[in-house]
């Protein structure tokens, strides 16, 4: 009578060539990385490089727009200079906000990339009395 081959003992007596071995390895490191990349949030060094450089420039933005805000709401001219933005037309504002120097913080020559229409942005978000108050 001959024995029955069970899984158990097909696995017990598997002998995998060096070949199959070799291929195996191959297939599951690919199959790692592809998933890292695509799931595992794994990006290159050049995307990990751009991100940092964006992140970056919105962070110095989101910096010079408080300061634009809190410039832009002192002085006797604040509501003046609020209504003036109010009618310039809606693509000027940025333009707008960096030629009159809101966009530029102090100490530096030249206005921030975004900084200007993000500036307008906030200003005409909020309510005229939430603009800061002239001192």
């Amino acid at each position: 009578m001959a024995d029955k081959v069970t899984g158990a003992t097909r696995w017990r007596n598997l002998q995998p060539s060096k070949g199959f071995v070799f291929w195996a390895c191959v297939a599951t490191a690919a199959l790692t990385i592809f998933v890292g990349f695509k799931w595992g949030g794994w990006v290159t060094g050049g995307s990990a490089r751009e991100m940092a450089e964006n992140s970056a420039i919105e962070a110095r933005a989101d910096l010079a727009v408080a300061s634009c805000v809190e410039r832009f709401g002192h002085g006797a001219e604040a509501a003046a200079r609020l209504a003036t933005l109010k009618k310039t037309d809606s693509w000027m504002r940025g333009s707008y906000m960096e030629k009159a120097g809101w966009a530029t913080p102090v100490g530096e020559d030249e206005p921030v990339r975004l900084a200007g229409e993000r500036c307008a942005e906030k200003l005409l978000s909020t309510e005229t009395s939430e603009v800061p108050a002239t001192k």
